[in-house]
């Protein structure tokens, strides 16, 4: 596979699931706890 096809694929992965969890639990800052899942779901990406 060609560098750049990888890196493509992790560049792709990285923004639709980092920002469509980020989407989906709405960070919110009174109660902080989007920011925990979405910090938890990139982590999990990596």
């Amino acid at each position: 596979m060609p560098k750049y096809i990888a890196e493509f694929i992790g560049t792709m992965t990285l923004v639709l699931l980092g920002c469509g969890t980020a989407m989906l639990v709405g960070c919110d800052a009174v109660n902080g706890g989007g920011y925990i899942f979405t910090a938890l779901a990139l982590v999990l990406l990596l």
